[in-house]
């Protein structure tokens, strides 16, 4: 049977996957916003939140890969209607990736303080970094069983349970934040920084036992860890190796920004913060699309149906770009208002005003790469992915940060070399698809 890949099977999909994709940024955002709006040490508080994020976010994706390679293997085994050959792997993987969680907290909760040195953080900067991720690093092994969970349920090519997590989580998350950030008079004392911590903590475990809930009554897939390994876990564990060499060089363009940004000094990396924040809410509202990609692929790949292969791309790229000038215009249209909702400090938003138009004006160019992205992950090309991305990274983010920042950009420096760096990833994944299925689709 020939798979569906209308418009509306791909936004049934994508929609959920968007809706859950926004899910974490949305926690970040709602905690910079928050946090921003504090009446004691709101800047240095803001600064810190926004360098444990980068910490966070790193350790997050580093780990987080483990969901496009469940993907990527179940929609394969989908796709060749093989699924009964393949429902002891999830299990299996969840143990081995919150097992790695563990000994990740046990390694970097006694060396915090270090750890945001190291990210050029100083005096009550560092203070209120060692202090946040004290609290928010327990939340790390739950996010990561979410992921594993996420992953499974796309693969089963189902998006519409991860959407209702997330939409949960991110709820509780904003309600909690209030609450605990600002304290409720009489019954809660304020928490500022701490209180947003524990709210990002009690929202990851409220969705990793609503995840566990749904996978065990809505599925068929078992969370029983049984010995043998599925034959499918070496090629996961490879997977999941290429992902995490790709993640370390994505994250070492982060680390760059992120660490060039604090050096500048607090309002610079308070505005930093907020634009990164902008930047990766953008970059997952078209992740739905990437997560479409991600699953359709994998599936059409299984079941040999190159011309759709081919098909899917091009939907999705238009899809994706469209979606990408709509963020655009949006972003232009409320330039003002929007760094308004993070901070009143004056001198962070000069500098956030500076850079803002280009992070809106990259988001069309963000679209087609993550678009493809997805899709070479659903396929189970994470080799050629993790070699793009290291190339991009040390030969295209940081000789052009190094080049503007020598010229003095400052944070313009920062984001002309993001710029380059999602070009140099985009573009050989679109040459490397057509030269790979054009050609298979004539046979």
């Amino acid at each position: 049977m020939k798979a569906d890949i209308s418009f509306k099977r791909i936004n049934k999909l994508a929609i959920p996957a968007l809706i859950a994709g926004i899910a974490e940024p949305l926690l970040s955002i709602t905690d910079t916003a928050i946090i921003g709006n504090i009446d004691v040490n709101a800047t240095e508080s803001l600064a810190a939140v926004g360098i444990v994020g980068a910490f966070i976010s790193m350790l997050i994706w580093v780990f987080g890969q483990i969901r496009s390679a469940i993907s990527s293997i179940i929609s394969q085994y989908v796709g060749a209607n093989k699924l009964d050959e393949i429902k002891n792997l999830p299990a299996q993987a969840i143990a081995i990736i919150v097992s790695g969680s563990l000994l990740v907290l046990a390694i970097s909760y006694p060396f915090a303080e270090q750890i945001f040195q190291f990210y050029n953080a100083s005096g009550s900067v560092l203070a209120y970094c060692v202090v946040y991720f004290k609290i928010r690093i327990f939340g790390f092994p739950f996010s990561l069983l979410v992921f594993a969970i996420f992953g499974t349920f796309r693969g089963l090519q189902n998006t519409f349970y991860p959407m209702i997590i997330a939409i949960i989580g991110a709820s509780l998350n904003i309600v909690l934040d209030i609450i605990l950030v600002y304290g409720v008079e009489g019954f809660i004392p304020a928490m500022n920084i701490e209180g947003a911590a524990y709210a990002s903590v009690i929202a990851q475990i409220t969705m990793a036992v609503i995840s566990v809930v749904l996978l065990l009554k809505k599925t068929t897939i078992s969370l029983n860890m049984k010995l043998p390994f599925h034959q499918e876990i070496p090629k996961l564990l490879n997977m999941i190796g290429n992902l995490f060499i790709r993640t370390i060089a994505l994250n070492t363009a982060l680390y760059f920004a992120t660490s060039y940004a604090t050096g500048y000094g607090k309002e610079y990396i308070a505005a930093y913060t907020i634009g990164l924040n902008i930047w990766l809410l953008g970059a997952f509202m078209v992740d739905g699309y990437s997560s479409a990609g991600n699953i359709l692929a994998g599936k059409l790949l299984g079941a040999k149906e190159y011309r759709s292969l081919i098909a899917l791309s091009s939907k999705l790229t238009k899809y994706g770009f469209f979606t990408g000038i709509i963020i655009a215009s949006f972003g232009l249209v409320f330039y003002d208002a929007i760094g308004r909702v993070f901070t009143k400090d004056p001198l962070v938003l000069e500098q956030f005003y500076h850079v803002f138009w280009i992070v809106i004006l990259t988001q069309p160019l963000n679209a087609i790469t993550f678009i493809y992205d997805g899709m070479f992950k659903g396929m189970g090309e994470m080799k050629y992915l993790r070699n793009v991305l290291l190339l991009s990274t040390g030969f295209v983010f940081i000789p052009t940060l190094l080049f503007f920042d020598w010229l003095d950009y400052k944070l313009v420096a920062i984001w002309i070399a993001f710029t380059f760096w999602i070009l140099a990833r985009g573009i050989p994944l679109i040459f490397k698809f057509r030269n790979k299925f054009l050609p298979l689709m004539e046979h």
